[in-house]
């Protein structure tokens, strides 16, 4: 809890590490020195269900989207199963996403509804770090899932620094088709438009009801001028908490700085804190 209402990290890598590229490590090592994150690991590179789960308490975290990702060319492995004694140790407090590239999986509605088993709460395609749009075609079927699902696609939309990325898929304006032929499915725009695309991604959110930002890897302090162009008051009841953990500086930290730097009232405050996660992502009231 945060000020008395539910704090839900939407953006959260607790990723094995040797399924990992260095880069990854290099990454996580720079953008959260400042809280001990490695001591959650066994000696094999392994979380430790009891630690973290010690640890997200600590910092008032009591929903944490857990994402598997599949990306080798750039990040590495992030297998969904290496999620599972995670949840099964706190299904209340951990969740885990989903993830397809297709490069690497075939029929992809087939491996979605594979991950879906293992009670995903949502599917997140990384087209940067995968070198794919999210507008392909070849993607439609696992849309369909999603929609029949009634989960949310949560897309990476923004800048990337680890090798290997590929940022002309940064842009979210290729959603604009996917929304016109799936106009009930729901979208996250993981980073919010992170580089040159923060007023797409403002316009997205703003002019469809299906449609939200998700914070993780943004500077709070730097929100207000990202999104200058806009209705930051208005804006604001749009947006999904996240971090991006293990890359941020303290997660209760980074939450108290999203609602300072935005000037949220209460209850502006609380939905981005954890209401519009719970609106949007099924299943996390469990409980």
């Amino acid at each position: 809890m945060i000020n008395g209402h539910p704090l839900v990290d939407a953006h959260v890598h607790a990723a094995r590490l040797p399924t990992l590229r260095p880069a990854w490590r290099d990454w996580a090592e720079q953008l959260g020195s400042s809280h001990p994150w490695q001591d959650l690991y066994d000696a094999d590179g392994t979380i430790v269900p009891e630690r973290i789960d010690a640890a997200f308490e600590a910092e008032g975290v009591d929903v944490a989207l857990l994402l598997a990702e599949y990306s080798p060319k750039a990040t590495g492995l992030q297998p969904i199963e290496d999620l599972l004694p995670l949840v099964k140790h706190n299904p209340r407090r951990f969740k885990p996403i989903a993830n397809i590239n297709p490069h690497l999986h075939y029929p992809v509605d087939a491996e979605l509804e594979r991950q879906l088993a293992f009670g995903a709460v949502a599917l997140k395609l990384h087209p940067v770090h995968g070198g794919f749009s999210a507008a392909d075609p070849a993607l439609y079927p696992a849309y369909q899932v999603c929609r029949s699902a009634g989960i949310p696609v949560v897309v990476h939309c923004g800048t990337s620094s680890f090798p290997g990325s590929s940022s002309k898929y940064a842009d979210p304006t290729p959603l604009d088709d996917v929304l016109r032929d799936f106009p009930d499915l729901t979208i996250v725009l993981a980073h919010g438009g992170r580089g040159w695309w923060y007023d797409a991604a403002a316009f997205l959110a703003l002019s469809r009801d299906n449609v939200w930002i998700e914070l993780s890897g943004l500077p709070p302090r730097r929100l207000p001028d990202y999104y200058a162009r806009h209705d930051l008051t208005r804006l604001a009841r749009k947006f999904i908490f996240g971090t991006d953990w293990p890359g941020v500086p303290g997660i209760a930290r980074n939450a108290h700085a999203v609602a300072a730097a935005l000037n949220l009232d209460d209850e502006t405050a609380a939905l981005v804190h954890g209401g519009n996660a719970l609106k949007v992502y099924p299943g996390l009231a469990d409980g």
